[in-house]
């Protein structure tokens, strides 16, 4: 949105002439990343360097949508430990919060965090560099405030705060966001329920004994796993056992496999065995049977017998039977 600056004095001088001159101030603020074709960039690397005045804004005139070369800047911060489908989740809520939209996301370093939540999985490198490669976000500020200051907002020309907002009076803290909800400038995401990276830490604590096996079984050492020489070795023969018990396992269904492919031929086998002593049955009673072919053949043999002894013994024509 282009503004007016004061500027120098006229040559000219002269009674009645304009004191100053005006110069249009156009909006250099970095724009919405289009092609994700490389990790989002540090802010001390791209800070925002705009010279134009930068108008507070409402909510509802952010939903209406701004000015292309003034897209509405909205920070969301975190730890972000072993970075997850619930922070992408937020990230996308903050990031489509408004048409035209710039995410920063701020991520607090190892000394604040440990300081004020905890150890991490995640060293901040580690962290920093996961957040570059979500798809939502725009910009990353590396050692970000545990608190927002008025001068970190005017530093970063930030115009909303996103984040889930959490009963803190439950969770025993204070809110930081306070101050932020007070200027009008939060606007809450919500969080996906049955993932975090507590629940995740919480599954690993439980089910240690299998990790530390699986790591182990893929060439990790006791020393790198902080494992002790007795657990090594029963985690180590636990591991043979298991192979012990897949090979029998293995066995056992080639086993059936096997019997089940002999029962099946065995039953092609009766099968044809059946079929083939049926049609020898069968050939056999049409040959030899009562209503058979045999018999009529018999019947015929005796029939025409007599016929042939009679003619073998009468007289022959003009002459006296031989004795």
């Amino acid at each position: 949105m282009p503004v007016r600056a004061a500027g120098a004095e006229s040559g000219a001088g002269a009674p009645g002439s304009p004191s100053e001159a005006m110069e249009e101030l156009e909006h250099t603020c970095p724009q919405p990343r289009l092609t994700l074709t490389a990790p989002a960039p540090f802010a001390d690397e791209t800070s925002c360097q705009c010279q134009a005045p930068h108008e507070k804004l409402t909510i509802a005139q952010a939903r209406l949508g701004t000015p292309v070369d003034r897209p509405v800047r909205v920070y969301a911060d975190g730890i972000f430990d072993l970075f997850h489908a619930g922070h992408a989740r937020a990230l996308m809520q903050a990031k489509t919060l408004f048409p035209n939209s710039y995410l920063l996301v701020g991520v607090c370093s190892d000394d604040l965090t440990h300081k004020f939540k905890g150890f991490t999985v995640m060293n901040e490198t580690e962290r920093y560099e996961a957040l570059r490669h979500c798809r939502y976000v725009d910009e990353v500020i590396r050692d970000a405030p545990w608190t927002l200051t008025p001068e970190f907002l005017e530093k970063h020309k930030i115009d909303f705060v996103a984040h889930d907002d959490i009963p803190y009076s439950s969770a025993g803290s204070d809110d930081v966001y306070k101050h932020i909800k007070e200027a009008g400038m939060f606007v809450p995401t919500q969080r996906t329920e049955g993932i975090s990276t507590s629940d995740i830490i919480t599954r690993i604590v439980r089910d240690y004994d299998v990790y530390a096996r699986r790591n182990l079984q893929r060439g990790y050492t006791a020393k790198e796993l902080n494992v002790s020489f007795i657990s090594e070795k029963k985690y180590r023969f636990q591991n043979h056992v298991d192979k012990m018990k897949e090979k029998v396992k293995n066995v056992e269904e080639k086993s059936k496999e096997f019997v089940y492919k002999v029962e099946e031929k065995s039953h092609d086998l009766i099968q044809k065995w059946e079929e083939k002593s049926r049609e020898f049955i069968g050939n056999f009673l049409e040959l030899f049977g009562p209503d058979g072919a045999w018999p009529s053949i018999t019947c015929d043999l005796t029939a025409s017998a007599p016929a042939k002894i009679e003619t073998s013994c009468s007289p022959s024509p003009g002459g006296a039977a031989r004795h």
